[in-house]
């Protein structure tokens, strides 16, 4: 008898599946990182204020890493609807942006009145761009697997669409 899921069975064949889309999500997440991080720097050496800098290279990286996600990473999930996922995905992405902007805010505005060193270039890359993005990329990862990128449900449920089910 055939078996009625696509999905891996064991334990170890669903942590293989599960660190494949991590990696792909980390590769995509990785380019993302670099197009924010030169955006960013640019923005700033061009005058451009801290905040406004970081949200106008997020908007840019955010854009590049959705159609990456969506055409490579869970480019087998349910897709039914392009702008209403993009939507989402900019949406939970902006929660993201959110806490980037918060540990940033947190160093250059709140820490850096105690210490001046703070208000550096390097703290705001350190606090925006390390710190933030790594506490945002575990929430965009979870998020955008629940949310954005589902399962397709047919296919998890080994239904077909020559199957009988669908007919």
């Amino acid at each position: 008898m055939p078996p009625t899921s696509s999905r891996p069975r064991g334990l170890r064949s669903r942590l293989r599946a599960l660190a494949r889309e991590a990696g792909k999500f980390g590769t995509v997440g990785g380019l993302a990182f670099a197009i924010d991080l030169i955006v960013f720097n640019v923005l700033l050496g061009a005058g451009s204020e801290t905040l406004t800098a970081k949200t106008l290279s997020t908007i840019v990286a955010t854009t590049l890493a959705f159609f990456g996600n969506r055409f490579w990473t869970w480019r087998d999930g349910a897709h039914p609807h392009m702008a209403r996922q993009y939507t989402t995905f900019f949406v939970l992405n902006a929660i993201g942006l959110g806490i980037a902007l918060a540990c940033l805010a947190i160093s250059h505005y709140g820490l850096g009145e105690i210490w001046p060193a703070l208000q550096s270039r390097a703290a705001d890359n350190i606090a925006g761009q390390l710190v933030g993005t790594a506490i945002g990329t575990v929430f965009r990862f979870w998020s955008y697997r629940k949310f954005v990128f589902r399962a397709d449900a047919r296919r998890t449920a080994g239904v077909t669409p020559s199957s009988p089910t669908l007919q």
